[in-house]
């Protein structure tokens, strides 16, 4: 399994930025999808995760509201909107695959992709 990322980027606070992420090497069946940062201090926190084969979403209370998880046409690929970015989103994120329909956390995801910067000025 592979996972390919695009987007991020350095914004003003307020703004937005969509990161995508492409997975490769698998059929399409039930898995999830989490996307996670890293921030100083901490392992990576998780911002949003789907479930692949209902669309079901979670976010935490740090960024519900802001972020929107969502999957393409393409079943594979699967698109975070962060919108009224403030600067303690910024840092490195991942997004990660794991199989089954229940999101678990960094610890549980066993294919990543590479880290993308995300920069949000105040």
């Amino acid at each position: 399994v592979q996972l390919v990322k695009s987007g991020g980027g350095l914004v003003q606070a307020g703004g937005s930025l969509i990161l995508t992420c492409e997975a490769s090497g698998t059929s399409y069946e039930s898995y999830i999808i989490g996307w996670l940062r890293r921030v100083p201090g901490k392992d990576r926190e998780g911002v949003a995760c789907i479930v692949t084969s209902n669309n079901k979403s979670y976010y935490p209370d740090a960024v519900k509201d802001r972020f929107t998880v969502s999957t393409g046409d393409a079943k594979n690929t699967v698109s975070l909107q962060m919108t009224d970015l403030k600067p303690e989103d910024t840092g490195p994120y991942y997004c990660a695959l794991a199989w089954g329909a229940i999101c678990v956390g960094a610890g549980g995801m066993p294919y990543w992709g590479k880290g993308t910067p995300v920069t949000v000025s105040s």
